[in-house]
């Protein structure tokens, strides 16, 4: 049994470089990031994470961004777990040119009791573009599981 399962999955709201604004599904950054409050075998360990995201707004697409992504993972104790990962992302809004641009991400998350289990994550995208910013996210979550 997974660790990190589907059913973790959140939407969120994500600024693409090109000042795009995007709904987001991030099954697994979400997945990756919740820690599992189910028995299961523990693996640490690198891995590879090639991750496909589009945006809509309404009915109209406004792009994607492909993270191509290498990490690894581990145990923090007993009830905890960690991940840290980077790469290059591709951007590729609607209309636009695509950009090749470093980004990367890190969580954390802990059961805290056998329901109930606290994650976290950290993340940044480069712009590509020296005059704008690089874009950074932040997200907190807890899990309950009957």
């Amino acid at each position: 049994m997974s660790r990190f399962p589907p059913s973790v999955r959140k939407a969120y709201l994500f600024f693409l470089p090109r000042h795009i604004h995007t709904i987001m599904i991030k099954s697994v950054f979400a997945a990756t990031a919740a820690l599992s409050v189910s028995a299961g075998a523990a693996v640490a360990g690198p891995y590879v994470n090639v991750e496909t995201n589009a945006g809509w707004t309404g009915s109209e697409y406004n792009g994607a961004a492909t993270d191509l992504h290498v990490g690894y993972e581990g145990d923090i104790g007993e009830s905890g777990s960690y991940y840290v990962q980077g790469g290059a992302t591709l951007v590729s809004p609607d209309g636009g040119e695509t950009d090749t641009v470093p980004s990367g991400k890190a969580g954390l998350g802990f059961a805290l009791t056998d329901a109930l289990g606290a994650y976290g994550e950290v993340s940044f995208v480069g712009s590509g573009d020296e005059d704008i910013d690089r874009g950074y996210g932040a997200k907190l979550g807890l899990k309950y599981s009957f």
